[in-house]
């Protein structure tokens, strides 16, 4: 400040229910290189590019975060590294880390690491979630449609090259992957990998019926049981995310599970998803949202405006999700895809 005493710390960003947001997972598109049928339909219509935060604006929004206390970011899509000069992005942000922010990371479908794993690396990240859904080449083709299983392979062995942690994602498929599900874990952790199962989430229509994909992680729980011995790894005080994890006695790796239809994880929230138009979702469940976008373009001052913004999302932050599949033939409870949300 003029006077030379220090300009006071923004609030943190803080629900009515104690929890402190810490986390933002940030969409930068809508768009996919895949078309898995758990997220999106086989013919997508993708938003125009001016409906999308320009990566200034997605670098503005991100920046806002850190300075009200949020130390991971994750980036997300549709497929993050299929957006026009998404480096840039990930170059902008990695000057935060160690001012303010911890962890910059992604989710990504592994089809472009091969040609990005070294410069996200020589940008600050340091780690990479891969959804994974299938190491049987045919299976993997059918659940996303147009997937080339060894584009993926060879995406992990580039990203883990470039020193990059690898934790994997696997959607559990009750008629595609579920007999799948222990020679992945096995495979995975052979490799030094930790895999995450999760539910199928009732988000968008897809062209599937997700009652016929929906199994529970429970299911998938006794069957691992008779495979290994699973013992449960106690919370740190700073997990806030939804994985319960397992460690596998037989293979030393970890299994986690997300299962938001069988087991609500609301309790310790840390996060909020903003999605690739401005959109903040303060709960991946309901459809409540804040118009980041609209305070960015329309202010005179967006860093106030975005700072209102928050607050008021913050304000309106649900206590828990309300996931349910509807029975067959229904519409999903939610309309937007998950690839909209941002995963």
């Amino acid at each position: 400040m003029a006077d030379g005493t220090a300009a006071p710390a923004k609030l943190p960003l803080v629900d009515r229910f104690g929890r402190q947001v810490t986390y933002l997972r940030l969409s930068v598109t809508d768009r996919c290189d895949l078309r898995c049928a758990y997220c999106m339909s086989e013919k997508m219509t993708f938003l125009p590019k001016a409906e999308l935060l320009s990566l200034e604006e997605l670098e503005q929004v991100a920046a806002s975060f850190v300075k009200r206390g949020v130390r991971k970011i994750r980036i997300t899509g549709g497929e993050p590294l299929v957006r026009k000069d998404i480096l840039h992005l990930f170059e902008r942000l990695g000057l935060l880390l160690g001012n303010g922010l911890d962890e910059l990371t992604l989710t990504t479908n592994g089809t472009l690491l091969d040609k990005f794993a070294q410069p996200l690396a020589a940008a600050g990240v340091r780690r990479v979630n891969i959804s994974l859904d299938s190491l049987d080449p045919v299976r993997f083709r059918e659940i996303t449609r147009l997937g080339d299983l060894e584009q993926v392979l060879r995406g992990i062995d580039a990203a883990r090259d470039a020193g990059l942690k690898v934790k994997l994602n696997t959607v559990v498929l009750k008629h595609q992957n579920l007999n799948d599900i222990p020679d992945m874990i096995a495979w995975a952790h052979a490799e030094g990998m930790d895999l995450t199962l999760i539910e199928v989430m009732p988000l968008g229509e897809t062209g599937e019926d997700r009652i016929d994909q929906y199994e529970p992680l429970s299911t998938v729980r006794h069957m691992l049981d008779a495979h290994w011995t699973l013992t449960d790894e106690p919370r740190t005080d700073h997990q806030g995310g939804p994985s319960r994890y397992m460690r596998v006695t037989e293979t030393g790796g970890r299994v986690g599970f997300i299962a938001p239809l069988t087991n609500n994880f609301c309790a310790g929230c840390n996060r909020v998803r903003v999605t690739c138009t401005g959109r903040i979702y303060m709960c991946l469940g309901q459809d409540d949202h804040v118009d980041l976008r609209a305070a960015l373009r329309t202010s005179d001052d967006p860093g106030a405006a975005l700072d209102a913004a928050l607050d008021r999302a913050l304000r309106a932050k649900p206590e828990k999700h309300e996931f349910e599949i509807r029975t067959r033939g229904e519409a999903p409870a939610l309309p937007r895809h998950m690839s909209m949300t941002g995963g």
